[in-house]
């Protein structure tokens, strides 16, 4: 049995007939009202879509230089041990040919070796790297293949650092 609903007088019912739903305004566009902002977007959308694409190119092309670099560290450790020393050394040798090859080509590069090649290292204008890698690269040829002790330690860490830092700086005119 269901709680009788008292009766309301005539008046009331007719003023609760009469009432509407609320009217809830129309929601607020999130889209701007004008057209400047829509045209900073684009233009704020093309910048970042430009530096996107000239970082991931200049990475990229920037590929070869992380691989050598990714070799030197494995020659740096062959180099700590006296006895595969010189295998790191000719190891080293070989990649900055193959470093030069990627960065400027095989028609300018790969005919080089002795002077010529020593000559090619030494143009970014850094007399120390030349230097360093001058007598590893023209000295190495003529030291014996039996003597693990060929390249003196002390040489070692300058010869790898002007390594080093020829991969990462040099400069390949476009």
């Amino acid at each position: 049995m269901e709680p009788a609903t008292p009766k309301l007088d005539p008046m009331t019912e007719t003023a609760l007939r009469s009432l509407r739903d609320i009217a809830m305004p129309t929601p607020v566009s999130w889209m701007p009202h004008t057209w400047g902002w829509a045209l900073l977007a684009l233009v704020l959308f093309t910048v970042l879509a430009f530096v996107f694409f000239a970082w991931l190119r200049r990475r990229r092309a920037n590929a070869y230089r992380r691989e050598a670099l990714a070799e030197m560290d494995r020659i740096d450790r062959l180099t700590r041990d006296p006895t595969t020393r010189r295998q790191g050394m000719e190891e080293l040798a070989i990649v900055l040919k193959r470093t030069a090859l990627a960065a400027w080509g095989r028609p300018p590069v790969a005919a080089l070796s002795g002077m010529a090649w020593v000559d090619f290292l030494g143009e970014d204008g850094k007399a120390e790297t030349g230097e360093a890698l001058a007598e590893l690269l023209d000295d190495g040829e003529y030291r014996e293949p039996g003597d693990p002790g060929s390249v003196p330690e002390n040489q070692v860490d300058t010869l790898l650092a002007a390594a080093r830092g020829w991969i990462e700086h040099h400069h390949v005119p476009a």
